[in-house]
């Protein structure tokens, strides 16, 4: 939520725009306390799961609240492209959405739309919720949405690189977020990105980015991986996340452990 008197500033999406490299961590505890450690590291922004992982509204504010006391921004994977459910997360005071099985350029004018308040789009506008704070500021936060709010589609299904040029057209999208597993799984690979096929269709969606105004983004399955992916031209990289990077950790640890004591 905007402090008194704030005027609403999305940094990350000035940072897009200008081609810089940010970093992020996904959010899929629905824990204030993960959100505040993650917040805590120096993260740009986080990125908050509502597709995958057991939030709500509630849950979202709660780790909303987290990240704003390190000023990190909050992004939301919306559950599904409906306008409904993003103009419920946008009015929790989030700066973007990520919209997953977003396959043609009409399903992504329809992202847009939903995140926009007229004429540009079909956003229920009003300062009452926490995004215009409580009615306190809402002017400074209604005004600016429209060109502040980040809107962001999945490419997850072989249909959707086929339409990639298209949905790059779109007026009002800022980005596009390649879904490695979904992806892989959609074109009969199951959870593997590695293969050829997939490989192939990923670059597609690279070059076509490329040579269009937005930005590319992705997940990487570690900060390795996420370097190799800033070398390609990604500015939007979820580098970790605070469910499976513990988890990670935790099995490491106990391998270490029964490595050096086999017999306790």
């Amino acid at each position: 939520m905007l402090k008194n008197n704030e005027v609403f500033q999305n940094k990350t999406k000035a940072n897009l725009k200008e081609e810089k490299k940010t970093i992020g961590s996904w959010l899929q505890l629905a824990s204030p306390l993960s959100a505040e450690i993650i917040a805590k590291a120096g993260f740009d922004w986080a990125l908050i799961d509502m597709e995958h992982a057991p939030s709500d509204i509630m849950t979202l504010i709660n780790q909303c609240q987290a990240l704003k006391a390190y000023d990190v921004e909050p992004f939301v994977r919306a559950p599904w492209n409906d306008k409904v459910i993003i103009k419920q997360i946008l009015d929790a005071g989030v700066y973007g959405v990520l919209v997953p099985y977003v396959n043609t350029a009409e399903e992504a004018r329809q992202v847009v739309a939903a995140a926009k308040y007229p004429p540009e789009g079909v956003r229920g506008i009003a300062p009452s919720p926490r995004a215009g704070g409580f009615g306190m500021n809402g002017l400074n936060y209604l005004k600016h949405a429209n060109e502040q709010v980040m809107t962001i589609v999945a490419i997850e299904t072989p249909e959707a690189v086929e339409n990639i040029e298209e949905i790059l057209a779109v007026e009002g999208l800022d980005g596009v977020f390649v879904g490695p597993m979904d992806l892989a799984t959609s074109m009969g690979h199951f959870c593997n990105p590695a293969a050829e096929e997939v490989q192939n269709a990923i670059a597609k969606v690279e070059e076509a980015t490329s040579k269009s105004d937005k930005f590319i983004g992705t997940v990487a399955g570690s900060i390795e991986q996420a370097m190799s992916l800033y070398e390609k031209g990604y500015t939007f990289v979820v580098a970790m996340s605070d469910s499976v990077s513990l988890g990670k950790l935790a099995i490491q640890n106990v391998e270490t452990f029964n490595a050096k004591f086999p017999d306790r």
